[in-house]
């Protein structure tokens, strides 16, 4: 793959982003290129696709475009239709780059985020899709035991050695920070977003993995690439009980749907039967072991409420399957 193969659109959704923009924003404004005299100039730019939000974020954008570099252009754009995942299929649409990071209006990029893409993008040219680390920044100390559920929220660390996600067991990275090549989300992943397993306001972890599971699906490689670092800033009320546990609710009602992407039709019976012993299996000896603290101790409530809704999620996808006949 040569330099001359390599452009980069930053896409950065944003819901109400006005308070939270400017940080990721400054922290692109100073995005440093080791390697200077091997290598000719980075071409990225960026693209905020503002998600229907009803505040300034608009005006903030615009104050930045005044006195933006011309190198790395900073566009916005306003997508009405509700949802992240509309949010980022209207980014895969109006991207230039021959890649497309996405970055939430919540994660820091640390300075060397774009070279550390372009120079792994120069290594593994066959990675359709890849990730790096994500590091907690807590507004508020964490409840014990809280890396247990960590990766929930997106908060990823897997290391210090490049390797292959294992899509078959949806061990994939969240959306947050992902890296794909933009010809390949449009060969694989339907055009219209498949929102998956949504419960009210928060978002379900199927918005995140159904587009890799469709570039696994086309044979694309997914890659964690551990020189990629963000700091992933977390908000008070996202530590608290109610918004885990809704949470933890709306990933495991996505389970059944997101395994049935790649199935096929002799395989979907066997996941039905899986999905419901195995998270059977894992609620009684879950309640045995923590019955006394499922009331008041966080995390093992947290995990019986994922358990329960992975249980659930072959009842909320055959309803949709009946929905949409």
């Amino acid at each position: 793959m040569t330099h001359a193969s390599f452009s980069l659109t930053l896409a950065i959704p944003t819901y109400n982003g006005a308070q939270r923009l400017p940080d990721v924003l400054e922290a692109l404004l100073h995005q440093t290129q080791n390697d200077q005299s091997n290598i000719e100039p980075i071409l990225w730019d960026i693209i905020i696709i503002d998600n229907n939000s009803t505040d300034t974020t608009q005006k903030v954008v615009k104050k930045y475009q005044q006195n933006w570099s011309k190198n790395h252009p900073l566009q916005y754009y306003f997508e009405p239709n509700q949802g992240l995942a509309f949010a980022r299929e209207r980014a895969i649409k109006e991207a230039q780059g021959t890649y497309i990071a996405f970055l939430d209006d919540d994660n820091i990029p640390a300075p060397d985020w774009i070279y550390s893409i372009y120079q792994f993008s120069q290594n593994y040219p066959q990675a359709g899709a890849f990730s790096g680390q994500i590091h907690g920044e807590y507004e508020i100390q964490p409840p014990e035991n809280f890396q247990k559920i960590a990766t929930f929220l997106a908060i990823r660390e897997h290391g210090s050695e490049p390797f292959r996600f294992d899509p078959d067991n949806l061990r994939l990275p969240p959306g947050a920070g992902l890296v794909v090549k933009k010809q390949a989300w449009q060969d694989a992943v339907p055009k219209t977003p498949q929102v998956v397993g949504n419960q009210g306001d928060i978002l379900a972890r199927g918005d995140d993995y159904a587009p890799l599971l469709y570039l696994h699906k086309q044979g694309w490689e997914i890659w964690y690439n551990p020189r990629m670092h963000i700091n992933h800033k977390i908000p008070a009320f996202r530590l608290e009980q109610d918004y885990l546990l809704s949470l933890a609710r709306a990933c495991g009602l996505a389970t059944c749907q997101l395994r049935m992407i790649n199935a096929s039709p002799n395989d979907k019976l066997v996941i039905i039967l899986r999905t419901i012993l195995g998270n059977l299996r894992r609620i009684i000896k879950h309640y045995i072991q923590y019955q006394g603290k499922l009331q008041s101790d966080l995390i093992p409530a947290f995990e019986m409420e994922f358990y329960r809704a992975s249980l659930m999620s072959v009842f909320h996808w055959m309803k949709q399957i009946r929905n949409k006949q």
